[in-house]
């Protein structure tokens, strides 16, 4: 769903490529990539180059790249794509897509990713992989993937069965929504955020190339299932906080009440004397379950504050980019 289309009937995408060393990849990736589309009027192609160290710029460069972002270091794959989204709106782009620099998505399905968009059905798309069917994931990764995104489809009241796919189109309005506060990826939180924001989002089906290069993001499986499980947990922390610290308030709270009352059942027996531990635990759970209870109302007051901080966000996006036209 795209705004503003009546004073600017010109339709601008711009394709962003965050990189970090893809000095051998993004050629092939940037060869497959349109420079037309139906319904398009103009599209142009965008480099962040994150703290590479190889011939990346050059490359970019060389190939006719229209845009170029650079970090001095590397920041970071949630870092890159919001410096992508906010050069793309700087660009005036009124569709965002995203894709990755191993040429991993096939550019071709591109039209197929902002149909939605155009016909004004959603703001963002996800393009969703045939997960089951890579023969490059492990039977765990797939796994992992499956929990990942059923999580995610949870705190965001979403269908989208790929949560962890970078293949995404993204209109201006729904550009200006997002805030990655996650340092490690961005796929999983903007989902959540569209959810929580009412951003309309579906997914469609896409193909994908054979493997150039190991993933980034995941150099071990350990490192890979710490991170996925923490990023998990900071999700329900930051999105659902009310519910994420009642629920273990509650559970540990009961548990207190259950052990006391045990404890009161063998007082009145007359053989409460080798049941103290009992009551001990009790008083420790009660409490920290009751505490636990009144920091879910103290977080859900902060997530009120949170989302003030964004709609003033989205104002000054909004503000400065029409400040430069």
């Amino acid at each position: 769903m795209i705004d503003s289309t009546s004073a600017n009937p010109g339709l601008k995408l711009i394709i962003q490529i965050p990189c970090l060393n893809e000095a051998d990849a993004l050629p092939i990736t940037l060869s497959s990539l349109p420079r037309q589309i139906p319904g398009i009027d103009k599209v142009e192609w965008l480099i962040i180059n994150d703290g590479s160290t190889d011939k990346t710029v050059e490359v970019a460069k060389a190939h006719n790249v229209d845009h170029i972002i650079s970090h001095p270091k590397n920041l970071g794959l949630a870092r890159a794509f919001m410096a992508g989204i906010q050069a793309c709106l700087e660009s005036k782009a009124d569709i965002i897509v995203n894709t990755d620099a191993d040429n991993q998505y096939s550019a071709e399905c591109i039209p197929d990713l902002i149909k939605p968009i155009l016909e004004g059905k959603a703001e963002l798309v996800i393009g969703a992989r045939s997960v089951n069917e890579i023969e490059s994931f492990s039977p765990i990764k797939k796994f992992f993937h499956k929990i990942g995104s059923w999580i995610v489809r949870i705190a965001s009241s979403t269908d989208v069965p790929d949560a962890p796919s970078g293949f995404r189109a993204i209109s201006k309005t729904a550009a200006r929504n997002l805030n990655v506060f996650n340092n490690y990826t961005y796929t999983l939180e903007t989902i959540i955020q569209a959810g929580q924001k009412n951003i309309p989002i579906t997914w469609v089906p896409i193909r994908t190339n054979e493997d150039l290069r190991p993933s980034r993001l995941i150099k071990n499986m350990p490192v890979y299932i710490l991170k996925s499980v923490i990023t998990i947990i900071r999700i329900f922390v930051v999105y659902r906080p009310f519910r994420f610290f009642m629920v273990i308030g509650s559970i540990l709270f009961s548990l207190g009440v259950i052990i006391g009352l045990r404890y009161i059942w063998y007082y009145f027996a007359g053989n409460a004397g080798g049941h103290i531990q009992s009551l001990i635990l009790s008083s420790i759970l009660i409490g920290i379950g009751f505490q636990t209870m009144l920091i879910a109302f103290v977080v859900d007051l902060q997530s009120v504050n949170r989302k003030l901080l964004e709609e003033l966000l989205y104002n000054f996006r909004k503000d400065n980019v029409a400040s430069k036209k």
